[in-house]
């Protein structure tokens, strides 16, 4: 078998004091890792992105806004219940781990309340346990609400945004963990290539004619759950919601007809690009379309690409399946090999941490 298949072949040591647990200030002071030919790196500053594109190439975002999935609610005996929601399933019914989980059976119930102090039923927010997800080990709540605007407007006022577990010691504030162009709730985690950008720097993106467009990919299970077998080709991506819109695969065509480059700002954009061509293709159809659906694509070495000619995006976790992905763009040796050279500079890893720029020919 390929190491390029192996778990074991995507693991590096990283020194903790490399997880960067604070956001850099402003977003654009991040140092960015260039890798533009096939045996050269250069060391930048995001700020100075403009200078790696070129008028008529295409900067892919996604827009989703992470929601405050994190509640602390109560059982009917008073033991306290900690969630996590993962995912929509439909209207007032969500997919979410439960701590402790093993103790909630089909027809529990969780009360989340505004105050603890004050257990009022106007103040509460009740879930009932209608199933449970052997896929995930999650269980399925249905939340007792009237409307979305009034789950919504609860959510807001009981959740907290979810930080990544291995940030331990941040003083961010919700804020810095949101993107600034973030705009469809839904997501459990940011898309964190796009927290570097500011608006001036998108304007000034803009004035060198270097577009824009978006997609929607609501980040959940399937981009931070762990690979966890040896074969990585067996390893089945939970799926997760993505939209490309039809004025965003406009973009694309004009962008490739002109001779420009479409760059993914991030690996969910990638995930979704690449996942609707692979929904286009099961339709039957030669050319990207508009999609609006679920995707589990799994990328690692060997994936043909379609879309994208380049990739922003952060350091990741050993043995992620966004390292395989990576990996898949630029070669797993050069990208451990790349990953070496950072910790050697001492950049700033995971989701607060500094970026990389690769460009699909310096492979």
């Amino acid at each position: 078998m390929s190491s390029d298949y192996l778990l074991s072949s995507y693991d590096y040591y990283l020194p903790t004091e490399l997880i960067a647990q604070n956001p850099m200030t402003p977003r654009d002071q991040s140092r960015l890792l260039v890798i533009n030919s096939p045996t050269t790196h250069i060391h930048s500053i995001f700020r100075d992105l403009p200078e790696w594109l070129s008028p008529g190439d295409l900067l892919v975002f996604n827009n989703t806004r992470v929601i405050p999935a994190r509640l602390y609610g109560k059982k009917a005996t008073g033991a306290p219940v900690e969630i996590l929601l993962l995912e929509e399933k439909e209207p007032f019914c969500w997919l979410a781990l439960v701590k402790p989980g093993k103790r909630f059976k089909i027809g529990s119930k969780i009360y989340f309340y505004l105050d603890n102090n004050d257990e009022n039923e106007d103040n509460c927010l009740v879930a009932t346990v209608v199933d449970r997800d052997e896929e995930t080990g999650g269980r399925l709540l249905k939340f007792q609400v009237d409307s979305l605007e009034v789950f919504w407007k609860k959510i807001e006022e009981l959740g907290q945004i979810p930080f990544p577990p291995y940030v331990t010691e941040s003083k961010a504030n919700p804020s810095q963990y949101q993107t600034i162009y973030a705009q469809k709730p839904g997501a459990v985690a940011a898309p964190t290539a796009g927290l570097h950008f500011t608006d001036e720097l998108l304007e000034n993106l803009q004035q060198q004619g270097i577009n824009q467009a978006y997609i929607t990919l609501h980040v959940g299970l399937g981009t931070f759950r762990p690979v966890d077998i040896g074969n990585i080709k067996e390893h089945k991506m939970h799926q997760e919601w993505i939209e490309v819109p039809g004025v965003t695969v406009e973009k694309i065509k004009e962008t490739k007809a002109n001779g420009g480059r479409v760059i993914a700002v991030g690996t969910t954009v990638v995930r979704a690009l690449e996942g609707a061509v692979k929904a286009t293709e099961r339709a039957g159809k030669k050319e990207l379309s508009a999609f609006r659906g679920k995707t589990d694509i799994f990328i690692y070495p060997g994936y043909s690409w379609r879309i994208i000619d380049g990739l922003i995006t952060n350091f990741h976790l050993p043995k992620s399946s966004l390292l395989m992905l990576v990996s898949a763009l630029i070669g797993r040796e050069r990208l451990l090999e790349l990953y070496k050279i950072a910790i050697q500079e001492k950049y700033r890893f995971y989701s607060f941490g500094d970026g990389m720029f690769i460009l699909l020919d310096s492979e």
